[in-house]
């Protein structure tokens, strides 16, 4: 393959299918990791979630739309309560955020994480106890963190000394104490894209733990009484599928953390090992059940106190994508079906659909592998290799990669991809003057709007130069 400084999407590529996917023996068929449990083709081979038919759904609000299928996602927060029954469980709100899903967590149990002033403020107008939030960031603003100690938030995780500093300023101001947890780096690099691994050293998260940042953070904090010192954080990446990155993870931070006990005289009495468990975006993924890493994860931990003789501390953990991932789908209808000729005789079908790297940037950024389904109808025609493309002015504009879809895929059709929940519609844009899709909530047979389609009105009301 032939690098290309645009990025490898544009690179010189075959047209044979990569070695993981196979061809379906029925294009029409669906993969069930793949989907929410509740998704199903019916008699007439159309896509049901939630007992809603994906062409009444898209009759009615349009395309492209997020289908977010509330019982698959009640399900997955409660797979990781019940299965983290000893920690405390935080969903990830950076994954997907609004102010039903803010409730839905709220409800289920789980406490919940952001990582912005906008995060925070939709936290609040869902009327999410502040004490069950954590605040993420390595950029906090002093207007974020007075916002945040006004609210009476349950945990600040810092992540540098003039982060520290301005706590220290503000907790004073107000008379009260912040409750902290240092955000370390532990140099454990996570098996996936080198932009969503956070714990290697040359990154601007946290404090490194092998450079002696970390135990001068902790020293300085545990100084002042203006801030309460409730333990470490660390976070190793995302899209993980196994425990191996997290036991050596937590080997070096409850070091770190015995270090504290011995020579400060601290018993720290939370541990956050951060999120990023993965989940099936294609046949290649394989991601674990909740319970079980749920009881690698605890004997880690139970191993490591043991080995430096300290008590166990309350475990946390910060779910986003394995919880809000599976539960969505976004659909689209195509608008024109392109087979390109090149090299050597060899063809691709290209799938031209109305949405795109405005609605889900993550092939494009990461290099992601997505699945889709023909969403509308059944088809008999033999399954064709086909690559589904978005509207933009990019060539890099690729929402699935490669999947076979059934050759007789037509101008009008609908095509879903599964897997959407997570940082597509957190990271959606308006490239090329786009709205942003609404976000549909299905169940039961029922729909309901939780996030608005965006309007053209919406985008030219920022616009203050027409008269």
């Amino acid at each position: 393959m032939r690098a290309h400084e645009a990025g490898t999407l544009h690179a010189d590529i075959g047209h044979k299918a990569p070695p993981w996917l196979r061809a379906p023996r029925d294009a029409n068929d669906l993969v069930p990791s793949l989907w929410s449990f509740t998704a199903k083709k019916n008699g007439e081979g159309a896509l049901e979630v939630g007992g809603v038919d994906v062409r009444e759904l898209v009759a009615e609000y349009g395309s492209p739309a997020y289908v977010l299928d509330e019982d698959d996602f009640r399900a997955r927060a409660r797979a990781f309560k019940r299965g983290f029954k000893d920690f405390d469980v935080y969903y990830a709100g950076k994954a997907f955020l609004c102010t039903t899903v803010v409730r839905w967590v709220m409800e289920e149990g789980l406490n919940l994480d952001i990582c912005s002033g906008g995060e925070l403020a939709v936290a609040l107008r869902a009327g999410a106890d502040p004490k069950r939030l954590a605040f993420h960031g390595n950029n906090k603003s002093v207007q974020e963190l007075a916002r945040a100690l006004d609210a009476g938030i349950g945990r600040i995780i810092v992540d540098s000394h003039d982060e520290i500093s301005r706590l220290v300023e503000l907790a004073a101001e107000r008379n009260v104490v912040a409750p902290v947890m240092i955000r370390v780096t532990t140099g454990v690099e996570a098996h996936t894209h080198e932009y969503i691994a956070t714990a290697h050293e040359d990154q601007k998260f946290g404090f490194s733990i092998s450079s002696g940042a970390a135990w001068e953070a902790v020293a300085r904090v545990n100084e002042v009484s203006e801030l309460e010192l409730l333990g470490l954080h660390s976070h190793i990446g995302s899209q993980i599928f196994d425990s191996s990155g997290f036991e050596v993870a937590a080997k070096r931070v409850i070091a770190l953390h015995a270090r504290v006990s011995d020579e400060l005289g601290v018993d720290m009495p939370e541990l956050d090992l951060g999120g990023g468990f993965g989940i099936a975006y294609t046949t290649q993924d394989d991601p674990s059940d909740p319970a079980q890493l749920a009881t690698e994860m605890g004997k880690i931990v139970e191993h490591e106190c043991r080995a430096f003789e300290v008590d166990v501390p309350k475990v946390s953990i910060e779910p986003g994508r394995a919880i809000v991932g599976p539960a969505v789908c976004t659909v689209y209808t195509v608008g024109t079906v392109k087979e390109v000729q090149f090299d050597a005789g060899a063809s691709r079908t290209y799938v031209s659909i109305d949405g795109g790297m405005s609605d889900n940037i993550r092939t494009a950024l990461y290099d992601a592998d997505y699945s889709c389904t023909l969403a509308n109808r059944y088809s008999e025609s033999d399954p064709t290799l086909a690559r589904v493309v978005g509207k933009h002015c990019e060539s890099g504009d690729i929402v699935v990669k490669d999947e076979f879809v059934p050759a007789d895929v037509t101008p009008g059709d609908l095509i879903a991809v599964p897997g959407t929940g997570a940082y597509c519609r957190s990271m959606a844009s308006n490239y090329n003057h786009v709205p942003r899709p609404p976000v549909i909530a299905v169940k039961d047979g029922r729909t309901r709007v939780v996030i608005r389609r965006e309007t053209e009105d919406d985008l030219l009301s920022l616009d203050m130069g027409a008269e």
